[in-house]
């Protein structure tokens, strides 16, 4: 293995922030990454993998280790169902693509999220009305401390709102090296409730829906909304979508009768952050190389030489104002480096 000095990260995570990683190591196997973790001259290890969910706001002193691991597997099937693993280092749009030219239910909703497929189960990632757990069967990872493989159920994960153990007690001490997805291969659950995937299905005029064709409608709602990382850097949604009780509902809901809301339950509901964002007149403001993108507002953006700092102190301006005006607290998704 060869550990490379004073790399630059700016294409190793989709903000584009040009942090520098001290040193810089490939993991392209289990092997490797069992090797690199046993490496005593390097004692702090800090994992990228698709660098989508992640602000970087200095530069990393600890060796990096980059996840490229891939391969996918079918572990078993019948005729209704079929089980994946799936390694960290997929793409995860890829994988999405992989299953839908299989006909294989259960991820369409999810299509074009940007990242790889071993941090999925770290933010339950999720879209459209389906969740990551919906297809989750297990995970494996592999203990940063003595270099052995667990396995996580999908109990084990702790699985909530772009939550799971791993962003919790879990954090830093588990690096995710594959994850299995169990699908359909017929008799699809076909999701088109949520957002605007019916609108867009009417438009196409879609006679006969399919996974294939909601997986389209959710790419060009995407293609819509947000910005290609290639093209202006960001992590797609920044902030996540508040969740109040009922009692906070009721008075938000009397003093802003317009505003959207999706119920979770009876004494739950979720406001959209970039709603909010958006009535504070952020929605398409930038501030130097920093700004909020001009079609969804929930979506921080660089346009081109921001450091990871300017972003952070946006947001932090953001969340204020919006607390200010609505007295709801809104919080970053992505994590902070």
């Amino acid at each position: 293995m060869q550990v490379e000095q004073n790399k630059s990260l700016k294409t190793y995570n989709t903000f584009g922030i040009d942090a520098k990683a001290r040193f810089f190591l490939e993991i392209r196997s289990l092997d490797q990454l069992r090797e690199a973790l046993r490496l005593e001259q390097f004692p702090e290890k800090f994992v990228v993998s698709g660098g989508s969910n992640m602000l970087l706001t200095k530069d990393i002193e600890a060796l990096v280790l980059h996840i490229h691991m891939k391969g996918i597997t079918v572990l078993s099937e019948d005729r209704d169902h079929v089980t994946l693993k799936v390694m960290a280092g997929e793409n995860w749009h890829g994988l999405v693509q992989w299953t839908l030219e299989r006909n294989y239910g259960g991820l369409e909703n999810m299509s074009l999220i940007p990242g790889n497929t071993g941090t999925a189960p770290i933010q339950n990632i999720g879209a459209y009305g389906v969740e990551l757990k919906d297809t989750f069967v297990q995970c494996e990872a592999m203990d940063v401390f003595t270099g052995e493989l667990h396995t996580f159920s999908k109990e084990d994960c702790k699985f909530g709102y772009r939550d799971s153990f791993f962003k919790n007690e879990g954090k830093g001490r588990y690096i995710i090296t594959s994850v299995c997805l169990k699908l359909t291969k017929r008799h699809h659950l076909l999701n088109t409730s949520y957002g605007a995937i019916e609108a867009e299905l009417k438009k196409n005029k879609v006679s006969q829906i399919t996974i294939q064709e909601i997986s389209k409608a959710v790419i060009a709602i995407r293609r819509s909304k947000l910005p290609d990382p290639a093209v202006l850097g960001n992590s797609g949604s920044f902030f996540k979508n508040p969740v109040i009780n009922k009692e906070a509902f009721e008075h938000f809901g009397a003093t802003h009768p317009d505003a959207p809301f999706y119920k979770i339950s009876d004494t739950a509901f979720k406001i959209p952050a970039g709603w909010l964002i958006e009535q504070c007149g952020y929605k398409g403001k930038r501030f130097g190389d920093a700004g909020v993108h001009q079609n969804q507002a929930l979506v921080l953006v660089n346009y081109g030489n921001a450091s990871g700092t300017e972003i952070l102190d946006l947001a932090h301006r953001i969340m204020a104002t919006v607390k200010n005006r609505f007295g709801i607290e809104i919080v970053p998704e992505v994590n902070i480096i």
